[in-house]
């Protein structure tokens, strides 16, 4: 009886999906604490709310936004444009996951064709 538990649950845990890692890049906000969310031709995708959800691995959001590269628009929060490495779950649009991510120059946010408008 106990090996056939065995071979079961290794048989289950060998079919069950692989959550896989995206690069989605756009538009990263912050507008006030512990709010964060990333827009990109896809999505917004809810990465943090304050009091609320928080993604797993926000520490892996890049901190190579130079004031170059971020545009505060409420003391020390606002939005930059950046690669992140990230499992989703698309049904919620939700980052579940932040495995690791770029700071990249805004123009490669505003002159991508497939984002929208950043909202500000």
């Amino acid at each position: 009886m106990q090996k056939i538990g065995w071979v079961t649950l290794a048989l289950i845990s060998t079919t069950l999906p692989a959550q896989a890692t995206e690069l989605r890049c756009g538009w990263l906000h912050n507008p006030t604490p512990a709010n964060w969310w990333l827009t990109d031709k896809d999505a917004s995708w809810t990465i943090g709310a304050q009091g609320g959800y928080q993604a797993q691995g926000m520490e892996n959001i890049p901190e190579g936004l130079s004031a170059e590269q971020f545009v505060r628009t409420n003391g020390y929060y606002g939005y930059g444009c950046a690669c992140l490495e990230v499992v989703t779950d698309s049904e919620r649009q939700r980052i579940v996951r932040i495995e690791g991510g770029e700071a990249l120059e805004l123009s490669v946010c505003s002159t991508d064709p497939d984002l929208p408008a950043v909202r500000r």
